[in-house]
């Protein structure tokens, strides 16, 4: 009688069923190291800062959503435009659109140095119509190869009506000196120049003759 033995697995019978194992076990050390390597940025937004208080001007102003540069409307934080390259503020990003934040705190601004006016941004849920606008056009928020913070655009006030009124439009160029290159400090250089900017809004709003609101 023919004697009978255990067969042997053929080489590789179990290593088909071992590869999704560690297939898995490769992609979570994958997965765990890329969460290591890589972790949220850093957000921040300007703010608004006191400015003088100025009477006078239309009852309703509506800022407009601001024009911003192709190059500085992104996430990241555009720290320098250099030798034909820009230097991001690796790690630390907006928090917002710019265009919308830079909007949103102009809107404050003029608030704090307009007591007497109702000041509102673009896409604010507000019922009452404007007597006056601001538009602004942002061509450079960011620093300077002199270690400046710098804003550079154009600003423009005018009426309701198109026609009738000045159309107030003037470029703008702001800059203050950063002790140093942290993101922190251009910022706070940045929400400076925003309320510089306010303030020539609201003189430029003031000059706007008063016209009596349409029904």
């Amino acid at each position: 009688m023919k004697k009978l033995t255990p067969s042997r697995p053929r080489q590789g019978a179990f290593s088909g069923l071992r590869r999704p194992a560690a297939m898995l076990g490769l992609s979570l050390l994958m997965a765990t190291g890329l969460t290591a390597c890589g972790s949220d940025p850093d957000l921040y937004s300007i703010a608004p800062v006191p400015g003088p208080a100025q009477a006078g001007g239309p009852v309703t102003v509506e800022v407009r959503t601001p024009v911003v540069t192709a190059s500085l409307d992104r996430d990241e934080i555009v720290r320098q435009d250099k030798n034909y390259k820009l230097d991001i503020a690796k790690g630390n990003a907006w928090s917002e659109p710019i265009g919308d934040m830079i909007g949103r705190v102009l809107t404050r601004d003029l608030a704090l140095r307009l007591p007497g006016s109702t000041v509102f941004a673009q896409n604010d849920a507000v019922s009452t119509k404007p007597q006056a606008f601001v538009e602004v056009t942002i061509t450079a928020f960011n620093a300077d190869q002199q270690g400046n913070a710098t804003l550079v655009g154009s600003l423009s006030v005018h009426g309701d009506k198109p026609g009738i009124g000045p159309n107030l439009t003037v470029p703008v160029q702001y800059q203050t000196h950063l002790d140093n290159k942290q993101a922190d400090t251009l910022v706070a250089g940045l929400s400076t120049l925003t309320g510089q900017l306010a303030d020539l809004a609201a003189q430029k709003i003031r000059a706007l003759p008063v016209l009596p609101i349409a029904p």
